[in-house]
Formats: C-alpha cells, structure tokens, sequence
C-alpha cells in the first residue's frame, strides 16, 4: 500500500543561528546544542544555512560540514529545511541536490540576485526555480524578502505554484506581507500548501489573519510565539492578541536593534552556546544595545535563556 503523503508543514520554523568561537571558527559542539534547544522548545521544523545563519559568511566546505552535521544530529526528529539559495543556477542545483541527499524536508531559495544590480528576469527566476525542482525532489520554499532587492509579482507567484508543483511554500517578508499573503492565496488557491511569514514574526498576527498557515522567526522566543499560533487557530482572537503583545517589544527589538546577534547573544546568557562572536564584517553587539536585549530577555524568561543552565 502506498504511504500517505505527508502533511504540510506549518507552525514555528525558526532558523538556527551558527554558532562561531572567539576565534571565528566553526564551533560544532554549539551548533548541535543549537539544534537541542529549539528541538526541546516543541518547533514544528528547523532551517539552516539562512541568512539569519550567516550563510553570506560560511565557505563551501563549512556549509557542507554544517549540513551533514545538522541532518545527522536532528536525526529526523524535526523537518529540516536547508537554504540553498546562490545567484548561479547551478550552483543552487548542486546545494539543492546535497541537501536531499543528507535527508532534507525542504529547500528554501531566494530569486537569483548578485550585489546590487545582477538580477533575473521572470523567466530567469522561473528557470532558475524549475532547475533545482528537477534535480532536487523536494518541497521548495520561495523566500520573498527586500534583501533580493527582486520584485516577485503575486501573478508571477501564483504562476510559479501552479506551473511547478514543488513551489508550494512562500516565506513572505515584504512591506504589506499581510496583503500580499492574502493576495497570493487568493490567486493560487490549493497550489500554496504553506503560506508563511519571516522577519522575527514582527508582522506576525495581521499575517495569519491573511491566512498565513507558519513562521520563521529567528531562534530567539519560538517557545513564546508558538502560543500565538495556538489561539489562533483555535479561534480565541482575544488570547492570541494578549499572547502576541506581551512578547512584541522583545521582537520589535531584536528586529530593529540587534538583527541575528539577539539570538546569540540570549543562547550565551543561557549556556546554550560558548560564544556569541559573528564574521566580519558584521559588528559586535554593542553593549547598550545587548543591556536593552537581557532587560526585555530576561522579562520573558524564553527557553534559549535557561535551556544551558
């Protein structure tokens, strides 16, 4: 008899920071306390290799010894999703092609885009994204976000999710997420299987009121935005709301002050990881902006915070 298909992912997907020594060097002993902690906060599925990772920063071989370690140590107790985004066609192919190969739940992928003015077309991004559906037989996550600097049309969306049945998950991170979440659905129906929105969940409730099914946070609070989701979907608004504001300035913050260093910096205050250094050319977290973090942290008393001690 053959197996059912599974069921679409959604929920809380956070991304999984990278751990670094002082030193800058890969520290992997971090990395997989990385993966235990979010695995113990009940998230629904874990990305790697995102930007929210550093991925920008990481060598080749680095992202292939992080993508063997992480798919090892997860051990299937979670979907893994592994970002393979890269401006070269092929490329992305070859990174989509090793990450089903390591045992992936799913690829995500931004539209192709080198620096400021290398972009792709339509049919660029279209090709782009059938490439890698053809050599990789996995669900593909299209992540819509300023970074690109590419301007993805709902049309040109709906049509990718129809026309390619692998592209059936959106990260959506634009201004007016809500409005083009709901946009999207309303043109492709039944061909989006997983509506979702990023940017630490800072849009988070106007966005599942569009009808968005997950999120992708980062991995700072995801056990304090999973509740969210739950009253949500049981239909108590009132909870939800209440749930959603007590932890928005925390979100709010790390969103507009700190960037991936929150997550970092919170995992060192609970003995998660050793250290909270990132690549240069990226900054420190200055030491007013990481007092702000702990003082709206510490109120929260998050997972990441405690998970070590």
């Amino acid at each position: 008899m053959a197996s059912s298909p599974a069921p679409p992912l959604r929920g809380v997907v956070p991304i999984a920071p990278t751990p670094f020594r002082d030193n800058g060097d890969l520290d992997l002993d971090s990395q997989r306390r990385v993966l235990d902690c979010m695995i113990d906060q009940g998230v629904d599925g874990i990305c790697i290799l995102a930007n929210y990772s550093e991925q920008f920063l990481l060598s080749d071989e680095e992202r292939n010894i992080l993508l063997q370690l992480c798919l090892e140590h997860v051990r299937g107790r979670v979907p893994v999703l592994v970002t393979c985004s890269h401006f070269s066609t092929r490329i992305a192919v070859e990174r989509a092609r090793r990450a089903a190969a390591a045992g992936a739940a799913m690829v995500m992928l931004m539209p192709p885009y080198h620096g400021a003015l290398l972009r792709a077309d339509e049919t660029g991004v279209f090709e782009h994204f059938a490439r890698v559906a053809e050599a990789a037989p996995l669900p593909i996550m299209l992540q819509d976000a300023p970074l690109s600097g590419v301007t993805l049309s709902v049309a040109f969306l709906a049509r990718l999710a129809r026309e390619l049945p692998q592209v059936a998950y959106f990260k959506i991170e634009v201004p007016g997420t809500a409005a083009k979440l709901r946009a999207l659905i309303a043109a492709a129906g039944a061909a989006i299987a997983g509506p979702f929105d990023g940017e630490e969940a800072i849009t988070l409730l106007a966005d599942l009121e569009a009808g968005a099914t997950g999120t992708m946070p980062s991995a700072l609070l995801p056990d304090l935005i999973a509740p969210v989701l739950e009253h949500f979907r049981a239909g108590r608004r009132a909870e939800a709301t209440q749930a959603y504001a007590r932890i928005l300035p925390l979100i709010n913050y790390e969103n507009r002050q700190c960037g991936l260093r929150a997550t970092k910096a919170v995992m060192v205050a609970g003995g998660v990881i050793a250290s909270e250094a990132v690549r240069h050319p990226l900054e420190p977290l200055q030491a007013e902006a990481r007092a702000g973090l702990m003082q709206l942290a510490k109120a929260l008393d998050p997972v990441a915070m405690r998970w070590g001690k």
